[in-house]
């Protein structure tokens, strides 16, 4: 039997540090307090960093299938949007963040391109963690995205390549860090800067022109699961420096079933729209 094939029979269960976090005991109490963590942080700032979530083993594994995939990564080079993910509105002034355009490159890997046997796309189908995220993000019952490009991606950053600072228009964002860069890429966030009944414009303008008086750095180390609730806290990842590619696994999930991405947002990270 190849060492593909092994790998493929091996209980998927086994890619997760089960030791730290009982994914396979979901109703012990073991499970209880992790959620309860999850949950906390969440709450706190909008974030929750579980390092060490994959064995060292899957870590390895899982990173070497992405640079193998590295070269299918579809690359909107030279791209500038605002930090709404929307055109600019000519109603506001040109210095304001509905009307700023940021330059933002990034490479992606859609999900059709990924093999069914690989460890990430086990692990990402696998009953189990879509279990233990429902829990842990308490937004009731979730489904995988029916989108068959934007279900599961991997985030491919080269050196110079950078993610514009953003909000993003889904509740929240399921990552998992494969390889880190050598310099840069750092994820960085400023928590709730915006609510649904108010903008704040002002603060979001602020750090658009430099303001670092609000910015987190989070610290995703290989094999980290990273939530994320980014509809209202804004984030980026800085410039790649160094020779490494930054890889990161993004899981697509949803409160209801069959989402399914944007025309124009599949042409843009992938592409294709089918």
């Amino acid at each position: 039997m190849s060492a593909a094939a092994v790998e493929a029979a091996r209980p998927i269960a086994s890619a997760i540090d089960l030791a730290r976090y009982p994914l396979d005991k979901l109703e012990g109490p073991g499970a209880d307090t992790l959620i309860g963590e999850c949950r906390r942080q969440l709450a706190a700032t909008g974030s929750c960093l579980l390092p060490h979530f994959l064995t060292d083993a899957a870590t390895a594994t899982m990173a070497a299938e992405a640079r193998d995939l590295e070269p299918l990564a579809h690359r909107e080079r030279h791209n500038k949007s605002t930090a709404y993910l929307e055109a600019p509105d000519e109603s506001f002034p040109e210095s304001h963040p509905k009307r700023r355009l940021q330059p933002t490159s990034v490479g992606a890997i859609a999900y059709d391109l990924i093999p069914r046997e690989s460890l990430i796309r086990r692990l990402y189908e696998w009953d189990g963690l879509l279990r233990f995220l429902e829990r842990a993000l308490g937004r009731g019952a979730l489904y995988r995205y029916a989108d068959p490009l934007g279900g599961l991606n991997v985030a491919a950053m080269g050196a110079g390549e950078a993610l514009l600072w953003h909000f993003d228009q889904t509740d929240f964002v399921v990552s998992l860090m494969l390889q880190k860069s050598v310099r840069g890429g750092a994820f960085e966030y400023v928590p709730h800067i915006r609510s649904t009944e108010a903008p704040n414009y002002e603060r979001v303008q602020r750090l658009l022109d430099g303001s670092r008086e609000e910015v987190i750095e989070l610290d995703l180390e290989p094999g980290t699961l990273a939530l994320f609730e980014g509809r209202h806290s804004i984030h980026r990842v800085s410039a790649i420096e160094g020779p490494t590619t930054r890889l990161i696994a993004l899981l697509g999930y949803d409160t209801k079933p069959g989402t399914m991405s944007s025309e124009r947002l599949k042409l843009r990270r992938y592409g294709r729209i089918a």
